[in-house]
């Protein structure tokens, strides 16, 4: 087995160098433009893109991130970071803590080793296969929950919005709202909820850092048809995703295909 000790040790040092960079910007108070497709994008989410790729990118290595323009060389190459600089900008500039700096590596196509930190709760999750995860430095992991009666699922605030999780809403299952797709993962990945899913398409960056964490954490994640994903694709944008403890999983793919 690969041993991810010397990346868990970069992601940690990418994680904690970007946190120090935030605090010069306070969130509900920062100046947002609008990219091509309406998403916002701030001065923090290209500060951290470069913090990250700084202190992650060694040769020989792909990238992948949000915030930089796609290079297909990175489809050559076996290790590839995956980066979301502010996963949750919306968030972040409407003063919601609920949006973190989400790193992923991927080994042929596969998330290995991941990190999370999210500033306003005080969440540094971090994790690899072979690892596990740790939650602020105490081990951590995904839930024993067995039966999806109860499970905590946590589900996107855009698309409660939208009307997408209604059929949910009548299930066994206890749903909380809340932004950032890879905060959401990573709360799986560390026990503190027992799935999320999204019915709706995700790029890569929103995923693979938070995937990683699920893996590593002993939990499962799934495309919409039950296959497992292979990320650094050449269109990098999963058509959605289910996201659970090892033991949920059978069920959540049961609830979601029996109500999409």
């Amino acid at each position: 087995m690969n041993d991810y000790s010397t990346d868990l040790k970069r992601i940690r040092a990418a994680l904690e160098e970007a946190g120090d960079a935030l605090r010069q910007f306070t969130p509900g108070a920062v100046a947002a433009s609008a990219k091509a497709g309406g998403d916002p994008v701030t001065e923090a989410d290209v500060v951290v893109d470069e913090i990250c790729k700084q202190a992650l990118l060694r040769e020989g290595e792909g990238w992948l991130s949000e915030e930089t323009r796609d290079d297909a060389t990175r489809l050559e190459r076996s290790r590839v970071w995956v980066v979301d600089p502010l996963d949750g900008t919306r968030e972040f500039v409407d003063g919601i803590p609920e949006w973190c700096v989400s790193i992923g590596l991927v080994v042929d196509g596969h998330p290995v080793a991941g990190g999370i930190l999210a500033p306003g709760p005080d969440h540094l999750i971090l994790g690899a296969v072979g690892h596990g995860v740790t939650l602020n430095d105490r081990p951590a992991g995904t839930t024993a929950t067995e039966s999806a009666a109860g499970a905590l699922v946590l589900a996107s605030r855009s698309e409660v919005k939208r009307g997408e999780w209604e059929p949910f809403f009548r299930t066994p299952v206890s749903v909380r709202n809340m932004g950032s797709v890879a905060y959401k993962l990573g709360l799986v990945g560390a026990g503190l909820a027992d799935a999320t899913w999204t019915l709706v398409p995700k790029h890569e960056w929103d995923v693979v850092g938070g995937a990683a964490l699920v893996v590593a954490g002993g939990g499962e994640i799934r495309l919409l048809d039950g296959t497992k994903p292979l990320f650094n694709q050449p269109n990098p944008k999963l058509s959605g995703f289910l996201a659970s403890n090892g033991h949920l999983m059978n069920q959540v793919q049961d609830l979601t295909s029996n109500l999409s």
